[in-house]
């Protein structure tokens, strides 16, 4: 898929949830400003996933950057990413860059850390395997490593990926606005994942920001 029709299909996803954004070259703009967006396909070796990356820029020096793989050739994987930017991520980004909250596609939480109290919005989890997710503790660990760090008044977001390998390797990876996250890390490896004979994987996208009183 052209990036043309890349942009035509987010201008339609964003209009359908009440957002209009203006072309501007390769990015699509809100009123002329930030938030901007942009999204590009990337066609992958023969037999190999494509990749589709979203950038949302959310001011001059900060922007959220997401990945997707897409299975199937052409136009069919590129579908294939977009499905799981929709389902995973999009309504996340709606409600923290665009403040359109849709509580029924995300989980939405109130987190107190110390003086300030933060809207979290929880996007659905995004697994390899039917009936596999995170485990239960996972929310509630979270908020205490990010109350850990001592966030700056303004939008984070973290990005949390788990694998178990059909070999029972596993492979963990946390990003907290953009950079890795080594408490995360040992977060995702502390819990207690879902044991199974084939390998599977998991992956979840998260924002914070400051309630707006």
């Amino acid at each position: 898929m052209q990036d043309t029709e890349l942009q035509r299909y987010l201008l339609r996803l964003f209009e359908r949830h009440d957002v209009e954004l203006e072309p501007d070259e390769e990015w699509l703009m809100t009123d002329g400003d930030f938030p901007a967006v942009r999204a590009s396909w990337f066609e992958g070796a023969a037999g190999e996933p494509g990749r589709l990356d979203v950038d949302v820029v959310i001011s001059e020096d900060r922007h959220i950057e997401e990945s997707f793989a897409g299975i199937g050739g052409g136009e069919t994987g590129c579908l294939d990413a977009l499905k799981a930017f929709e389902h995973g991520v999009f309504h996340v980004l709606l409600a923290a860059c665009w403040y359109v909250t849709d509580d029924r596609r995300m989980d939405l939480h109130g987190w107190d850390f110390g003086i300030r109290t933060w809207d979290v919005f929880v996007g659905p989890w995004l697994s390899s395997k039917d009936g596999i997710g995170p485990p239960a503790e996972l929310i509630p660990v979270l908020r205490a490593a990010l109350q850990n760090e001592a966030l700056s008044p303004e939008l984070h977001w973290v990005r949390l990926f788990y694998r178990v390998g059909d070999d029972g390797a596993v492979s963990a990876e946390a990003l907290l606005d953009n950079a890795p996250w080594p408490a995360g890390d040992r977060l995702l490896t502390s819990l207690p994942w879902p044991a199974g004979e084939q390998g599977y994987s998991v992956r979840g996208f998260i924002a914070l920001d400051i309630r707006d009183y």
